[in-house]
């Protein structure tokens, strides 16, 4: 076998587990959402109000809100901070009992996913 065709050979087996790495270790990104348990939500406008607020934040990625099963979730952003208290506060203060609030390592999609999963 020719040796520059070896060399070229290995460079790209190289390169290729270097991309898989590399793509890995993004997909596994450390993933905080911010999920509360809230009382005194009892229509659609209620949902979309603590929806908005949450948006607004500048910390905020994603948001799900279900009316029904009474779930907030605020995925954070990467590399970005929120207390639970702030969260907390926030609901609090649109008029509505937070009953559990704690941090999860799951996306807001796969927060929506789980709460449908339960109907």
């Amino acid at each position: 076998m020719n040796k520059s065709f070896i060399q070229s050979s290995s460079l790209v087996f190289s390169v290729a587990v270097f991309l898989v790495l590399g793509i890995s270790g993004v997909a596994q990104a450390a993933v905080q959402t911010i999920r509360a348990e809230v009382n005194g939500m009892v229509c659609a406008f209620c949902a979309q109000g603590i929806e908005k607020k949450m948006r607004s934040l500048t910390q905020t990625r994603e948001v799900y809100v279900d009316l029904r099963h009474k779930v907030v979730a605020v995925e954070l952003k990467e590399g970005q901070v929120l207390s639970t208290d702030t969260v907390r506060d926030l609901i609090k203060d649109a008029g509505y009992d937070v009953t559990r609030i704690e941090i999860v390592p799951e996306t807001a999609q796969q927060i929506r996913a789980a709460v449908r999963g339960r109907k």
